[in-house]
């Protein structure tokens, strides 16, 4: 049975402040605790149903109800699994290949799904401002499915980042060069933006290389492609780029 105080550390963790006081996020359903069981992240404490606790029982999980997982799970349907696992140390940035930069994303939706688009584009590293929200929030947690134990991502002042780099520099802007007309580098930065005002002023003075992707229809009143999906069809380009110089 869960004790009070399991209860409300388990659920404390939903907020910034008490994951960095605690080191520890949460982690729920199968694939993704599975993902995390299975790389070198380091497992807390485990809770599981009864009905899949054979699955699990070599990393002596504790048996809870599906009544007890409804009080500590973030999730509108509960699975059946819930882990807490120890937050990593910070990754050191490495200069090599192909590395994204997210400039303030604000919603944890984009962020999960951009750290599952670096994991299939096989990105370098993420590196996110200060402001960018945390990538052990629940929510972002759950989006990656389980992705996140591939991805090294470090929180830095942007700025300061991109003043000593030394890899060329690409911003995705609304008028930017056409990025279909390009012949992009691998080792090299792609800054993106934040959903609603895109690279901040600050960054762009940074950037050496504008770029976009063009919008075809004529009628469309979109002003700008989500966030995540311009991710994705970016980073499609700078592989598409390298399997075509192979």
């Amino acid at each position: 049975m869960l004790s009070k105080n399991q209860i409300k550390i388990i659920t404390s963790l939903k907020h910034k402040k008490y994951r960095i006081e605690l080191q520890l996020f949460v982690a729920e359903g199968i694939k993704g605790v599975n993902e995390f069981l299975n790389s070198k992240s380091k497992l807390e404490k485990l809770f599981c149903t009864e009905d899949v606790y054979s699955s699990f029982k070599k990393f002596d999980p504790q048996i809870i109800s599906e009544t007890e997982l409804s009080k500590i799970s973030g999730l509108t349907t509960p699975n059946k699994v819930l882990g807490l696992f120890k937050i990593p140390e910070i990754a050191k940035i490495d200069e090599k290949g192909l590395i994204l930069v997210l400039d303030d994303i604000n919603d944890p939706g984009n962020l999960g799904t951009i750290i599952r688009l670096s994991d299939w584009f096989g990105v370098k590293q993420l590196v996110c401002s200060n402001n960018t929200v945390d990538c052990y929030n629940p929510k972002v947690v759950q989006a990656t499915m389980g992705s996140l134990v591939r991805i090294p991502i470090t929180y830095c002042d942007l700025k300061e980042f991109l003043k000593h780099t030394e890899l060329p520099i690409y911003g995705a802007v609304m008028d930017g060069e056409n990025v279909y007309s390009m012949d992009l580098e691998q080792n090299a930065i792609l800054v993106m933006g934040n959903e609603s005002n895109g690279i901040s002023q600050k960054i762009t003075s940074l950037i050496n290389t504008e770029i976009t992707i063009p919008r075809y229809s004529k009628k469309t009143i979109t002003e700008s492609l989500n966030v995540a999906t311009a991710t994705a069809i970016l980073l499609n380009e700078f592989r598409r780029i390298k399997f075509i110089q192979k």
